[in-house]
């Protein structure tokens, strides 16, 4: 920061800083007068969400005594993910209000722009500053009075129109690539995807279909039962457990079951080298195959398929993860909270029966194409972490008085 930038905090440099509404259920209507709510909130943006759109009416407004909320004005919401992210308010084209975990601020013109304090609210230090000053056990906050009280390194009008013309730009650039780079990580993945569809639709145009059932020699899941828990022992994973997108269990954050637990437990409930693991519940029909001798028992949530000496494991993992599985998955889960899928429906599964060399030419072609895949996502991964260190540095060059 240089001699000319004044600290001031967020309060000082406002002529308006408040709290949003009270706004209850019941008090809230299908049209009227819209309440923008903390989702409405992002990192440096506003989310619309215009189809979760929440009202009140005139006359609640008036008998609430309502604060009416305007195009410009700035949005810090008071709960994570982050606590004090903050967003611009665009012209909606409706008159608007906000939630009571919004602070509301207008900031005073002779002294600051919307722009240079909504660039700021995503820097380190800034961001820093709001977490130091959180509190709360269930849910993190931080009060209207704290945030106020959050020192902003503030140049001159001039500078701040300067700084925030250089960042719209490079922002845009930013984002420009970012989304190239989403992009090309989706496809990626969908052209994968589409071999793995074209394989098993061959598989299943020239295979005799059967059951899963036919293909294993047990289908299963984990205890139903609580597991006794204790300090040392056989780790116990749960659903939050697998990795969705590596297909792959984390084991760095499971409890562990004692022994005797574990070897009275059935066969089927300890998986081997070979098993196939397939979440049943929330995330469903996620396969995991298991690579490695590792001693470890899993939850209800967690069904395991075991093949038969004539099917290699590999082949059945990309069979569980394939849009045919999964389309089968989809549509016979149930349940209103959570779909599950049950074990009576994982062993109907409608799927191909192959010769054994057939199978190892189709896992021969996919090992490939997932081997390709994966290298494509670790770029794209590493090009999308590139541009977020980018972002970070250009704005710690900003409110450092380095730009």
């Amino acid at each position: 920061m240089t001699s000319l930038w004044q600290p001031k905090t967020l309060e000082e440099i406002s002529d308006v800083f408040t709290d949003g509404d009270w706004i209850e259920s019941k008090d809230q209507s299908h049209d009227g007068i819209r309440l923008i709510q903390t989702g409405n909130v992002g990192e440096g943006i506003f989310k619309d969400r215009s189809g979760k759109a929440r009202y009140i009416s005139e006359s609640t407004f008036s008998r609430l005594r309502c604060t009416e909320i305007f195009k410009g004005d700035c949005l810090i919401s008071r709960l994570p993910d982050p606590v004090g992210r903050s967003c611009i308010l665009p012209d909606t084209g409706e008159r608007m209000i906000t939630a009571v975990d919004c602070s509301i601020v207008r900031f005073n013109p002779k002294l600051a722009i919307p722009q240079f304090f909504n660039y700021f609210s995503q820097s380190i230090d800034y961001l820093k500053a709001v977490e130091a000053e959180t509190s709360g056990t269930t849910r993190q906050r931080i009060s209207r009075s704290k945030l106020g009280q959050i020192t902003i390194p503030l140049p001159p009008l001039p500078e701040q129109h300067r700084i925030v013309a250089i960042l719209d730009e490079a922002f845009d650039g930013i984002a420009t690539a970012k989304a190239n780079a989403e992009k090309n990580l989706q496809n990626a993945r969908a052209l994968f995807e589409s071999h793995l569809h074209a394989i098993f639709a061959e598989a299943i145009r020239n295979g005799e279909l059967v059951t899963l059932s036919d293909l294993a020699s047990d289908i299963s899941d984990g205890d139903h039962m609580p597991p006794p828990k204790s300090p040392t022992g056989i780790p116990f994973i749960t659903i939050g457990n697998i990795k969705k997108q590596s297909r792959t269990i984390d084991f760095s954050d499971t409890f562990t079951v004692p022994r005797t637990y574990f070897d009275g437990l059935k066969a089927n409930k300890r998986p081997r080298v070979g098993d196939v693991l397939y979440t049943v519940t929330g995330s469903f029909g996620i396969p995991v195959l298991i690579k490695d001798n590792l001693e470890f028992c899993f939850q209800r949530h967690i069904g395991l398929v075991r093949p038969k000496p004539e099917i290699i494991s590999p082949w059945l993992y990309y069979l569980l993860l394939s849009p045919q599985v999964f389309k089968q998955a989809n549509e016979g889960a149930t349940g209103a909270a959570q779909k599950t899928v049950s074990l009576k429906l994982l062993r109907g599964f409608q799927v191909p029966k192959i010769p054994l060399d057939r199978q190892k030419a189709d896992v021969t072609k996919l090992d490939s194409l997932l081997e390709k895949t994966q290298r494509l996502e670790s770029i794209y991964q590493q090009k999308l972490a590139a541009l977020d260190d980018l972002k970070k540095s250009l704005l710690h060059q900003a409110f450092s008085g380095q730009l």
